[in-house]
């Protein structure tokens, strides 16, 4: 029984899968606090949506695809955020303008090479294929990203929660603007491996979504964000051993099952509160 149950950690791609899923995990949660707090979920998905032209141009050129996806990412951003400037076409219809544009341009692309290269791994992840340069590559971006979130949380908090009093307070709002959107951007680099594009999404706003219902304080979200990240994504490879699934699309569900645990038990919670609300009032008209 006990081998069974510890089969998972005896083979070295699962071992690798293990590794990488912590490593996606921990930016990707800290990343989620920023996102849900500033509605900028869309601009998550956008980005990462955005980066495959990027990477079938790489691979063209003969580039690291981080190279690509990195830039293709950027420049969704950038063009995003000039669009909103420069019309009077709100965020979130720019951004889903923008990112179908590139997505599908990215899947023209993708279906007009012929390669030996399963690049279909960038749009769903390959935890159980990944290697030493994959983990060294995740590695250096969940150290980069965490370093950055970790020195300037405070005035990353302050300019997604409100942007206009961190001007006032002399914060460089523009600079913090571009920072957390470079930031996102290199988070899906080193997240497109173990999840791809199509699924960091999830991983971009489920552990802020989940750790926003459960706690009222920023520094507690970010902890309890990166907590759930780390052991749905643990659990998730683990579960996909047995039961022979992929391990993100099982992550991905693991965290989707979490956000209703929560929702449910805060919206118990809220009712509770309601009722004993109710029976006080009930009580102070009876003793009138």
């Amino acid at each position: 029984m006990i081998e069974m149950l510890t089969g998972p950690f005896q083979f070295p791609f699962m071992q690798n899968a293990f590794a990488i899923a912590v490593l996606t995990a921990v930016p990707t949660a800290l990343l989620s606090c920023f996102l849900v707090l500033k509605g900028w979920s869309l601009m998550g998905d956008a980005v990462s949506h955005s980066v495959l032209p990027g990477v079938v141009l790489a691979y063209v050129a003969g580039v690291p695809f981080v190279v690509g996806a990195f830039v293709a990412g950027m420049i969704c951003a950038l063009l995003a955020g000039w669009l909103k400037e420069n019309s009077r076409i709100k965020e979130d219809t720019v951004l889903g303008v923008v990112f179908s544009g590139m997505f599908g341009l990215g899947l023209v692309l993708y279906t007009a090479i012929e390669t030996d290269v399963h690049l279909d791994h960038i749009l769903f992840g390959n935890m159980l294929g990944v290697g030493a340069s994959d983990l060294i590559l995740s590695g250096m971006i969940a150290v980069l990203v965490v370093v950055v979130i970790g020195l300037r949380w405070r005035d990353l908090m302050l300019y997604a929660f409100d942007p206009q009093q961190a001007g006032a307070l002399g914060l460089p709002v523009r600079w913090l603007h571009y920072g957390l959107l470079c930031l996102l951007s290199l988070a899906i680099v080193g997240a497109m491996t173990a999840t791809g594009i199509i699924l960091t999404i999830a991983m971009l706003i489920a552990p802020g979504a989940i750790a926003f219902l459960v706690t009222r304080q920023f520094l507690p979200m970010m902890i309890v964000a990166v907590v759930i990240a780390v052991v749905a994504s643990l659990a998730g490879v683990y579960l996909s051993f047995f039961l022979d699934s992929a391990p993100a699309p099982t992550v991905v569900m693991i965290l989707s099952a979490i956000f209703i645990v929560a929702f449910s038990m805060t919206q118990i919670s809220k009712a509770r509160g309601d009722l004993k609300s109710l029976r006080k009032r009930a009580r102070l008209e009876l003793a009138q």
